[in-house]
């Protein structure tokens, strides 16, 4: 409406200079128009500034590009490869390095409508794949709960290419903004990029994260053909599934174990190497693809030497039945890293790993022209990643939603998760504790470092507890969320000598008896793997108001538990109750959380197990 009646009034002002200037002359007529148009263009775009609020990722402080291997340190800021390599590679990897794939931006917001605007170059499309995939973004967003929903956009491509997000339903649950994954494209080369919400409403980056990502080195299909769309490619489902960083370094028909890419992919370190080359090597000698193949991992041991790598089959051809002929080509170069693995592995080669074609499970109705995957297919390789790499890093999950690790930010009005988790990162490496409290609220707000949210027990804590203790709650931590933690870092640079888990009270409203106490034990394994010298104390479920008759059953299957898996149990509950069995509300703040009497006696109670 503003623009609408700007326009109106603008018309009106035309007719009536032109009136009443049109006998002073064509000179001062042509004068007046100018200048009344330089002031609408200038009203215009006023208009534009003020009623929307808009980020460059480009030229921001905080970095939110996800997916760089090499961050800063590129020739142009969407680009894969750093300025250095413009002069080591062939020109044909060196172009497709720029295209986006495996890029996405990360961010938070409160607004119903997010529009993005950018400037691309590359074919819209290709000939087997479609432009909402070439050219297109995807927008994912990654809830409170940690579970990923997506929404359409509305495109309009162009030298400039639009997508709008509208009608988005912008609070999620009792947070008032939505965390957000914006993939960039696949195949084409992004020089710049904006986005934008209406003013009033908040759009903001989240840091890039710095944890070791899955670094793939690859073909066309690991940069993204045959996919639909962005978020679909089997390195962008890869990453949503382990909830890590991933570097893709898939280079279309140029994904050909060149020295020179090897070469940079050693000095930079990742979680886990992929060598997802074979596609492209089918029409070199069996020795050249051999040499290539056995120098890739040997550099990338002797550099990293406990990294693990991973060689990946060619996943052949679903048109090998009508075609006999396309076998042979596969298959050679499939022989070649099938038997240098199995050498390898008869040598003792450290930490080296093989997905097999047949676990990948392509089939007639997984590709698009016979080669690259479409849909399902992407899913087939993601799906097929996962299991394996599951296994490598020791990250196991199960279809009980409890053993399923996944992140949080259900407390986000009170802190944030993320900056936590690094927090606690940071503070492990440099203090190295000796004894480690993990949980949730209630041992969150308790007290230690780092300090967040609310400090309902001090004093109790500075009491039971030193510098040389950790406190590792997180508000509204569900046992699933302390199993993402434990994967993802916070018990590696330490060796304490007790652990004590209290955790579960944030699963009762949703999961069953048999639910939480499976995934205990999940997670008690988990934290096995990482501290075998660790003696772990399994604390019960703590009393809260009107469930203290559940709380104290599912504590009776817990205790069962612990003494099958040999380790401590003890239960605090009867030190909140009264003789009627209900909590005794003046150790309370809220009928969950202990005040400073509650958590005297809980810290008393901690430190007399822990002799």
């Amino acid at each position: 409406m503003v623009l609408l009646d700007f326009n109106k009034a603008f018309s009106g002002a035309c007719r009536q200079s032109i009136n009443k200037l049109y006998f002073a002359g064509q000179r001062h007529i042509m004068k007046t128009w100018l200048l009344i148009v330089l002031l609408g263009f200038s009203v215009l775009s006023q208009a534009q500034t003020d009623s929307f609020n808009r980020w460059n990722p480009a030229q921001r402080a905080i970095n939110a590009l996800e997916g760089s291997a090499w961050p800063g340190d590129t020739a142009q800021f969407y680009r894969r490869l750093p300025a250095a390599a413009e002069k080591l590679v062939r020109k044909e990897v060196w172009d497709l390095s720029g295209n986006t794939a495996g890029r996405w931006l990360r961010f938070n917001s409160n607004s119903p409508t997010i529009i993005v605007r950018y400037k691309s170059s590359g074919a819209r499309q290709l000939y087997h794949m479609p432009s909402t995939a070439v050219s297109g973004l995807d927008l994912y967003s990654h809830t409170i709960d940690g579970n990923w929903i997506w929404s359409m956009g509305k495109i309009s491509f162009g030298d400039t290419t639009e997508y709008r997000f509208t009608g988005l339903d912008s609070v999620d649950q009792h947070v008032p903004n939505r965390e957000y994954y914006l993939y960039l494209p696949l195949y084409n080369t992004v020089s710049w990029m904006e986005l934008a919400v209406p003013a009033g409403h908040t759009l903001r980056p989240l840091p890039a994260r710095t944890e070791l990502p899955i670094l793939v080195y690859g073909t066309s299909i690991a940069q993204g053909a045959c996919a639909s769309r962005p978020g679909l490619s089997w390195t962008n489902q890869l990453a949503r599934k382990m909830d890590r960083p991933l570097v893709n370094l898939g280079f279309s028909g140029n994904g050909r174990l060149e020295k020179e890419i090897i070469d940079l992919i050693v000095t930079r370190p990742a979680a886990v190497y992929v060598l997802d080359c074979l596609p492209n090597c089918t029409g070199m000698d069996s020795t050249e693809v051999k040499r290539r193949l056995l120098y890739a991992v040997q550099a990338l041991r002797t550099a990293r030497p406990a990294t693990p790598i991973i060689i990946t089959e060619h996943d052949g051809y679903s048109d090998d039945a009508l075609h006999p002929g396309s076998k042979s080509p596969y298959q050679i170069v499939n022989r070649v890293a099938r038997r240098l693995y199995d050498s390898l592995q008869s040598a003792r080669f450290p930490a080296l790993f093989l997905l097999s074609k047949e676990a990948i499970h392509q089939s007639i109705e997984t590709m698009v022209d016979g080669v690259h995957p479409n849909d399902a297919g992407m899913a087939q390789y993601a799906n097929a990643y996962e299991q394996l790499l599951r296994e490598v890093l020791h990250e196991e999950s199960s279809i009980v939603s409890t053993a399923r690790p996944v992140s949080q930010r259900r407390d986000a009005n009170i802190y944030d998760w993320e900056t936590r988790h690094r927090a606690i990162l940071e503070r492990c490496r440099q203090q190295r504790p000796t004894l480690v409290l993990i949980g949730n609220s209630i041992t969150h707000f308790w007290g230690g470092e780092p300090a967040g949210g609310r400090l309902n027990g001090p004093d109790a804590w500075h009491k039971y507890f030193d510098n040389a203790v950790q406190n590792m709650g997180f508000g509204w931590d569900r046992v699933e969320n302390v199993l993402w933690r434990i994967y993802h870092g916070e018990l590696d640079s330490i060796a304490p000598k007790n652990i004590v888990l209290m955790i579960g009270t944030n699963n009762l409203g949703m999961n069953t008896d048999q639910e939480i106490t499976e995934g205990l034990a999940f997670l008690i394994q988990a934290i096995r793997r990482k501290q075998p010298a660790a003696r772990i104390l399994m604390m019960g479920i703590f009393p809260r108001r009107g469930m203290e008759e559940r709380v104290v059953r599912i504590n009776q299957s817990i205790a069962s538990m612990a003494k099958d898996l040999r380790i401590a149990y003890a239960d605090a509950g009867n030190l909140f109750l009264k003789p009627d069995r209900k909590i005794d509300e003046a150790l309370f703040t809220d009928g969950l959380h202990p005040n400073e009497a509650g958590y005297d006696r809980l810290g008393g109670f901690i430190r007399q197990h822990l002799q």
